[in-house]
């Protein structure tokens, strides 16, 4: 009999390959592969200093979220997901995966050691979980889904797949696909006005990196549902869509600890409909309806969406993958 991606076990075949598509995303990331020490968050002093009290608050509270958001990624993936995705060349991916989340975290080390030289202020950004309520929610909800199938050794019931795909969504989905993205809208808001620029090249890595990690957990669910599509129904699609209301609204908590009573233009009503609206996509990319149908209201996101952007003053592009060689050309100015 044929083994499915979630029946318990320990596949060690990689050929025949089963899942070939897995093996060319690990591949695709190695290609990726790139280090903290390429970004210069040094140039930065010079903005921070400029910044006016409210953006301060805002970039203070974000660099505490950061300081801890990949790691609890992290504890998921390997407590919750590696043992149960029952194909070597996926693992060999959630491996790739892991080493990601562990540059990520010593990126955020990095970004927290330069932004906040203060020792008792970086302690208390690394404690944010503890004594930051909107920061805490975040994680409350992130911990309450890893605890959902903590106790799963094996997914050996419909009930016990269903767990584990929504742990998975919740990851991809809400996590990775929209506590993060609403941190990296703060970062290229401040990029589109000219500031912090070292903070925006490294996350130009982390956004693709974290893009990369979504997908794969999308096509994750895809290969299931495909494999076993009863479990996927119309409940499990409810539950979902409450999962993804919940994040929004935890969010957005977020997002009105950061921004008060706005920031430029940023305020916590365009975080909101951005929430939204990447909360449709995620829906969408799900194959389900769009709960809010708000329009983006940060045209610069759409930019970062669009393209992995390579900005003149960065030391190389975002895209860059290991080994490329030949002529690069520019045919239009940007």
């Amino acid at each position: 009999m044929r083994t499915m991606l979630l029946d318990p076990g320990m596949d060690l075949t990689l050929r025949p390959m089963r899942y070939p598509g897995f093996y060319e995303r690990y591949r695709a990331a190695i290609r990726n592969t790139w280090t903290v020490e390429e970004v210069d968050l040094a140039s930065d002093l010079a903005d921070l200093a400029t910044l006016e009290p409210g953006e301060r608050h805002l970039i203070n509270r974000l660099v505490a979220f950061f300081a801890t958001g990949d790691s609890i990624v992290a504890n998921n993936l390997v407590l919750n997901l590696y043992q149960h995705v029952n194909a070597p060349e996926a693992r060999l991916y959630l491996s790739r995966q892991l080493f990601e989340e562990a540059v990520h975290v010593q990126f955020y080390l990095t970004l927290l050691d330069t932004y906040l030289p203060d020792h008792d202020e970086r302690v208390k950004a690394f404690a944010a979980v503890e004594h930051i309520p909107s920061i805490r929610d975040k994680a409350e909800f992130c911990f309450r889904w890893i605890d959902s199938i903590s106790e799963l050794s094996r997914l050996e019931t419909r009930e016990d797949r269903r767990a584990f795909l929504l742990n998975l969504v919740c990851f991809a989905a809400c996590i990775e696909g929209l506590f993060f993205y609403g941190a990296f809208a703060y970062v290229y808001w401040f990029r589109s006005r000219g500031l912090l620029g070292g903070l925006a090249t490294g996350t130009n890595w982390v956004f693709r990196d974290e893009s990369m990690h979504m997908e794969f957990a999308f096509e994750v669910v895809d290969t299931v549902r495909r494999e076993e599509p009863d479990l996927f129904d119309d409940e499990l699609a409810g539950r979902v869509v409450r999962m993804m209301e919940e994040a929004v609204a935890a969010e957005l908590a977020f997002a009105r600890d950061l921004c008060g009573d706005g920031t430029g233009g940023m305020t916590a009503d365009n975080m909101r409909r951005y929430l939204e609206y990447v909360a449709d996509r995620r829906l969408a990319r799900l194959g389900l309806p769009a709960r809010y149908g708000t329009a983006n209201p940060f045209p610069f996101m759409e930019f970062q969406d669009v393209q992995e952007l390579a900005n003149f003053f960065e030391r190389r592009v975002s895209a860059y993958q290991v080994a490329v060689e030949g002529e690069v050309a520019f045919d239009e100015a940007f």
